[in-house]
């Protein structure tokens, strides 16, 4: 049962850390645009739907490398800030290089543009503290078994023999 409560857990954690990651690229990417004081007032209908883009893209791409993360540190018990900022950052490079043609002959990234590298490798940082502020504090302590119950202590031997 606590299994089922932990998957939950971790289910929440990630789509916290999905939505904090897509607003930080979202954000990121369209600051040049926001910072231009033309005066036009910014359609706020059209950054709501950017911002769900975004984290339907984050979260859709971040799925498989991130539970790759999210197994290896329930199953040894990794509770570090630094293992989920790492991990994290990890998720956040690989998503990125995940849509960049890769070259078989020369084994190499075709067309990295260094400003998006860094930006998802900061928003997967930032997702990955997120992450361990809601789940990875407690990551496996599903596998702990509970604490017996302790029976009270005996009475004490003045306080069992009744006084004439």
């Amino acid at each position: 049962m606590a299994l089922i409560g932990r998957l939950f857990v971790i289910l929440f954690a990630f789509l916290a850390a999905c939505l904090v990651a897509g607003i930080i690229v979202v954000g990121v990417v369209l600051y040049p645009e926001i910072s231009d004081f033309t005066g036009a007032p910014i359609d706020q209908r059209a950054i709501d739907v950017v911002l769900g883009f975004g984290f339907i893209f984050i979260s859709g791409f971040a799925l498989l490398p991130a539970l790759i993360v999210v197994l290896i540190t329930e199953a040894f018990y990794i509770r570090s800030v630094l293992a989920y900022a790492v991990g994290g950052a990890l998720v956040g490079a690989a998503c990125y290089l995940g849509l960049v043609p890769f070259d078989p002959d020369t084994l190499r990234f075709e067309g990295i543009v260094r400003r998006h590298l860094e930006i998802m490798t900061g928003a997967g940082i930032v997702a990955g503290l997120v992450y361990w502020l809601i789940a990875g504090r407690s990551a496996g302590a599903w596998r702990e078994p509970l604490r017996p119950v302790r029976p009270p202590p005996p009475p004490l031997p003045s306080q069992s023999r009744p006084q004439p």
